[in-house]
């Protein structure tokens, strides 16, 4: 992908898109990624990164939602449980099975589970990624050899699916380009272009980096912001009413150590209902989530105190060693976009079901849903958009469509798994200088080469974007990220044609931004 192709063909006054979408997160890429591959002239506008919110704060699991199904939604665990197998199927370098470990402490536990987990295999049919399966107090020490054994009874384990949400947000936004689809970051969509008749016929954008602002003409317009949906609804119409209620849910990322081995805990209950998880994840382990309704919707949500203490708290009571607050590496925030029709008081209870939502001037907004299932929000907004649109009626192709990046045996590339099909090229670019296959830092597998890469090819253009979604180094180690910053920014200049006063200025933006990831 490459930026400034993308804004010569957006630039072009003589083009009339099909569809422009309004949000670079897993909802409108998925959206760009479907129309473009029905044929539509697609244009897409992140006023950030692609994935810079939500969809890059996830809990890294691909899943059908067992919580969901203890709320009675069969019909949402059917469809995310049709998507996981879908996903694990398109972006096998980036999604993978991972067994979950549900400890008993009780001895109504083993049954009660258990039969709950069965349901979960027999909803999944042949998209299963396993069969769930009750465990002797041995069975499940030999898999989570740090669990809290005073008291444990024994264990269930189930399969899910894991991934690496930004990394898959980049490999969509190349899905979608490949596809036909102009995708750009950095722009911001400041008002919507009306006919006289009072329908939509485009959006008014402004260039972030260079200020410039231009007029495109779209027949459909699709707001896919998440949990700054109501923010462009109010630019449609003032006097629209919300109807997003925002959630916080919080993550701490602890080291390795305080979860051996490649299975992951499943807490089916905590003290305010939800459900916790610990993972390993890129040779760490992450605690989360937390579900806290919020008022405010900021790009960089900040965590409570509150909700540190509750996940300390939590991981505690089921790990022999306690983590504290010094052992937290990172610690990240997420808003989840919940569309709240219904009046629920508790977010925890809201339904994750999507919603299509269509203005009086023809404005699409699609809110809701999980990452799980973006693929089938997609295809269900592009059918709505494609009669509002009076556009020609094309079946999708998306359920079998790979993902950029699509490798069967990604793991043979070592630390360059994640880039599936890309890592011979990156390993080429390696070898063109000795300088690019050196470290960023001797705590991270990051390499020099990897920076120039993600210039030249994923469209990063701060030290965020690289340090945060094209790696994760932000998440996985804040402070390490940190030291990191300075040299990923000469780097990334040098790339750029940036001068001395953008890099004084990235890294102190950086700098600002990373401190809210630690607690140190």
């Amino acid at each position: 992908m490459n930026r400034d192709n993308m804004l010569s063909r957006i630039t072009d006054k003589s083009t009339i898109w099909d569809i422009v979408i309004i949000g670079g997160g897993a909802t409108g890429i998925g959206a760009a990624i479907e129309a473009a591959s029905r044929g539509y002239k697609v244009a897409l506008f992140e006023m950030g990164d692609f994935g810079q919110g939500t969809s890059s704060r996830s809990t890294k699991l691909i899943h059908g939602g067992v919580r969901y199904l203890q709320h009675g939604n069969v019909s949402l665990v059917l469809e995310a449980l049709k998507e996981r197998g879908l996903l694990l199927q398109n972006a096998p370098h980036l999604v993978h099975n991972l067994p979950f470990i549900v400890p008993v402490y009780d001895w109504w536990e083993s049954p009660f589970y258990g039969i709950g987990l069965k349901l979960y295999d027999i909803l999944a049919g042949k998209h299963g990624f396993g069969k769930s399966k009750l465990l002797s107090k041995e069975e499940t020490i030999k898999h989570i050899p740090t669990v809290e054994t005073d008291g444990l009874r024994g264990g269930v384990i189930y399969y899910d699916g894991q991934f690496d949400d930004a990394r898959l947000i980049i490999n969509m936004a190349e899905t979608a380009a490949e596809q036909g689809a102009a995708v750009l970051n950095y722009i911001e969509v400041t008002g919507l272009i009306k006919k006289s008749d009072g329908f939509t016929a485009g959006v008014k954008i402004t260039d972030m980096e260079t200020n410039k602002s231009y007029d495109i003409s779209s027949k459909v317009i699709i707001n896919a912001t998440g949990v700054f949906a109501d923010a462009v609804r109010h630019l449609d119409d003032p006097k629209s009413t919300p109807i997003i209620r925002p959630s916080q849910g919080v993550h701490i990322v602890l080291n390795k150590e305080f979860l051996p081995g490649n299975s992951a805990i499943m807490v089916p209950h905590t003290d305010d209902g939800r459900v916790l998880f610990a993972i390993p994840w890129h040779d760490r382990i992450i605690v989360g989530t937390t579900d806290t309704p919020v008022e405010e919707v900021t790009v960089e949500p900040r965590p409570f105190k509150e909700e540190i203490d509750f996940l300390l708290e939590h991981a505690a009571r089921y790990l022999t060693k306690d983590p504290t607050k010094e052992d937290v590496l990172s610690i990240f925030a997420g808003l989840r976009p919940l569309v709240n029709l219904g009046g629920e008081e508790n977010t925890a209870d809201i339904s994750r079901d999507h919603t299509v939502h269509i203005s009086h001037s023809g404005l699409i907004t699609i809110a809701g849903g999980k990452w799980t299932t973006y693929r089938n929000m997609a295809e269900d907004t592009i059918n709505q958009a494609a009669i509002l649109g009076c556009l020609d009626e094309t079946p999708s192709v998306s359920e079998k469509l790979p993902i950029h990046g699509y490798h069967q045996h990604a793991h043979q590339f070592g630390d360059l798994s994640i880039y599936g099909s890309d890592a011979p090229k990156l390993q080429n670019l390696l070898h063109e200088n000795p300088k690019y296959k050196e470290q960023l830092h001797p705590k991270m597998k990051y390499l020099t080469g990897e920076v120039i890469w993600a210039v030249r090819n994923e469209m990063a253009r701060t030290a965020d974007d690289f340090l945060s979604r094209r790696t994760r180094a932000l998440l996985l180690d804040a402070k390490v990220s940190l030291e990191m910053a300075p040299k990923v920014i000469d780097l990334m200049a040098k790339e750029l044609g940036r001068k001395k006063s953008w890099k004084r200025e990235q890294l102190k933006k950086y700098s600002e931004m990373a401190k809210g990831y630690s607690l140190h």
